[in-house]
Parts: C-alpha cells; structure tokens; sequence
C-alpha cells in the first residue's frame, strides 16, 4: 500500500492532504522521517508517527473509551457535548461511533469502532456479550431485590421480563450487574422496578475487556488485536 493510501485510510485527511503531510517531513516510521507519499509499506501491524503522534495500522478501528460524566454518546448531541470530542480527529474523520450507548451521568467502558458488522455483534442479544455493571442505589439493596433482577422484571415498553446475567450485592447501596441486552435506560429502569433508585452508574467490564489497565477517565486507547479475540470468542453459557 502507498504510504499516503494508508494514512488516508486511517483518517488523516484527503488523500492530498495526506500526501502533504508526508512531503512536509510530518510522518516517520520506525523513528526515521520519510517525504515519498509513493513509498510502498506493509500496512498490517505498522505502526508510525504523524506530527509526533504515535499511531498503529488498523483495517477497522476499535477503541476503548474511559468515559466521563457529562459527555453525550451521540454524534449530534442536544445537551452535553458529544463523547466524539474526546477522540483524535484521525478517528472521528474515520467515521468510528459508539458500540451501544451509555447515559451522560454514566461513567465507564466504551467502545467505539467503525465497523458495523462488528457493532451488530457486539450489541446483538443473541451473541450474549456480557456488559457488567457497578450501581450505587439511593436505598439499601437486600437479597429480594438481587432475586428478582436475576429472575426478571417488566418494564414499560416490553411485556416480556427481562433478566439480569448475574446480580450480586457489593455494598450496603451498591450492586453488580451482568447484561447482556441493550434497552434504553436498562439498568436505571430495572432498578426502579425492584423498588429502588440509580444514584451512580459505572460500566466496569464489557465482554473480555475492563478498565483494570486503564485508560484514565476521558483517555482513550486501541484495542488490540489479541483483546479484539478474546472479545470475539463465544462466551460460556
């Protein structure tokens, strides 16, 4: 692959406007600086710099997000700015977008990524991606409340129960959930149905990944392609 080919691919501009890039002396790989937009490059695993950016060669692009409170998962946001804004332009220009949705007062694991055949399977109910997560609750949680979110409870806009994956209690006001759908305001309404109320919502794990590593709330990082496996793989039922 041309070198300006690839970096057009991963979002950096036109394909002139990448090619300018190169001329300038603004894209090195492994540390040395190169001005030929024709130089011919193996694309897979390559890893360079552009304006003193580290970057690494991805066909589709999948990022994990630590998400803050405050920030909308929506491109045309209406009241909070939009996650987007906490990505490079490279990989806003790319077209990635958010695996699912959480609330602006819900912190956590994102993914974002710019293939949609992988998003279908990320949020698909029947792929059974669990999605854990950390409530603080404004009452006490007790083992009734635990027994009926992991048996199944109504909510307003579906007559069929919906279940939590697991349940479990980790504070005086503070449970786990395991999803693995995907409804508006899921965890919130579930909670509301037991006879309790989110105060705090936090995504700790989603599928595979956690934020064990990090990134820092707002950071951002690629997944890489051993994670993207694991994520992939058909968990135990």
């Amino acid at each position: 692959m041309r070198l300006d080919d690839l970096l057009f691919s991963q979002g950096f501009g036109t394909r002139r406007e990448c090619a300018g890039l190169i001329a300038a002396g603004q894209v090195r790989l492994a540390g040395e600086k190169t001005t030929d937009p024709a130089l011919d490059v193996t694309p897979e695993g390559l890893a360079f710099e552009v304006s003193g950016q580290p970057w690494t060669y991805y066909k589709t692009a999948l990022v994990l997000l630590h998400k803050p409170t405050g920030y909308e998962c929506s491109q045309k946001p209406k009241h909070w700015p939009s996650v987007m804004l906490l990505l490079p332009p490279p990989l806003r220009q790319r077209g990635v977008q958010p695996v699912g949705r959480l609330d602006q007062d819900t912190t956590g694991l994102l993914l974002l990524t710019d293939d949609g055949t992988l998003i279908h399977r990320l949020t698909s109910p029947k792929h059974h991606v669990p999605k854990v997560y950390e409530v603080s609750t404004a009452r006490p949680v007790d083992e009734a409340q635990v027994h009926r979110l992991r048996g199944g409870v109504v909510l307003d806009d579906d007559p069929q129960p919906v279940r939590a994956e697991g349940c479990e209690i980790t504070g005086a006001q503070a449970l786990r959930l395991t999803l693995v759908q995907g409804k508006y305001h899921q965890v919130k309404r579930m909670v509301a149905a037991v006879g309790n109320h989110c105060e705090g919502l936090h995504r700790s794990a989603f599928g595979a990944l956690t934020l064990t590593d990090g990134p820092a709330p707002g950071q951002w990082r690629f997944v890489t392609d051993a994670e993207r496996a694991a994520l992939m793989a058909k968990p135990p039922r």
